[in-house]
């Protein structure tokens, strides 16, 4: 999953001339499409995260648009791949979905958090025990059970559900931030997830649309629909039951638009994990004008593409801590 922003100098000359010429130019956001006052240029380069990769390239698209002297190649591989990318200095910046360990740290791993989301739990839409599942949901418990577990079972093995069909359980076979932060909800690791593994989020997606007794888990983004706000086709979103009671109260039915999940996110009613920060790493404190110039626009301009993205903002305390960061002399 690649794309690659390239610099048009047939483009650039024509914007030369109409700028010499005085001519008016286009502008989106206040700011000048086609032209770079600040004449930055140069290449940058990402890997890592499924999760991060929609909204980053959304913003390298912008930042490409009020640059075109900038070239951004960004691929997603999963977090692990992109945190071995980075700290082997294979690329610039690494999208990264967990927290960063101190083994990591150690390596000389350096953060920007970014921006937030979650991963939810999947089902098929046309799995039997459907209505069951979302008017009673299921507890930290029984999620725990379900992806522990050498799932042989059926649903009538959790209190609550009469379903007598077989569960075929999904997990991620990459090293990645979202089976990590899934797994941190039940204080386990990856590692210690069961199921059949399948690579990357549109994977685990596409194996769960295909199976009615599919059950899985993905990041908010793959979960929903961003033109219609709705969960995709296909899948369903297994309600998480808070207080144990063994029915979705109103205040536990936030998913049934990606607004409505966001905000959830955004106020705590979705428990963190499995919501989280997203990063940005770099191999030490980035001395690149370039990543640093695109760190910059990410937070401050870049901020008003989250929502419109589906991800949900960082708190106005984190942003502000991000930046000091950048402007900090401390590597």
């Amino acid at each position: 999953m690649r794309k690659t922003y390239m610099s048009n100098t047939l483009v650039i000359a024509l914007i030369s001339v109409i700028m010499a010429t005085g001519a008016c130019r286009s502008s989106q956001r206040g700011k000048p499409s086609g032209s770079d006052p600040e004449g930055i240029k140069g290449n940058i380069s990402i890997s890592g995260a499924f999760a991060l990769y929609p909204l980053t390239v959304k913003w390298a698209d912008e930042f490409r648009r009020l640059h075109p002297g900038v070239s951004i190649d960004i691929s997603a591989g999963g977090a692990g791949k992109g945190m071995a990318d980075v700290l082997s200095g294979m690329v610039d910046m690494a999208m990264f979905s967990r927290e960063v360990s101190p083994e990591e740290t150690n390596k000389g791993a350096w953060k920007v958090a970014v921006a937030k989301d979650a991963v939810f739990a999947t089902v098929n839409e046309k799995s039997p025990a459907i209505k069951e599942l979302m008017g009673k949901g299921l507890t930290r418990d029984q999620f725990e059970y379900l992806f522990t577990l050498d799932m042989t079972g059926k649903w009538n093995d959790f209190e609550g559900i009469s379903c007598i069909e077989k569960i075929n359980v999904y997990t991620r076979s990459d090293a990645c931030g979202a089976a990590a932060i899934w797994a941190d909800f039940f204080n386990k690791s990856q590692e210690e997830l069961k199921g059949v593994g399948v690579f990357g989020d549109p994977g685990m997606a596409d194996a769960v649309k295909k199976d009615p007794y599919g059950v899985g888990y993905n990041n908010l983004v793959y979960v929903f629909d961003s033109r219609t706000k709705k969960v995709v086709d296909g899948l369903a979103i297994i309600p998480l039951d808070l207080n144990g009671n063994r029915k979705i109260d109103p205040e536990e039915d936030f998913y049934s638009s990606m607004d409505s999940a966001m905000a959830a996110i955004r106020e705590g009613k979705y428990p963190s994990p499995p919501s989280r920060n997203l990063y940005l790493i770099t191999r030490g404190k980035s001395t690149n004008p370039l990543v640093t110039s695109f760190l910059e626009y990410i937070l401050e301009e870049g901020q008003v593409i989250i929502p419109e993205a589906g991800y949900v903002q960082l708190d106005r305390l984190t942003l502000e801590n991000e930046k000091m960061k950048l402007k900090s002399v401390d590597q």
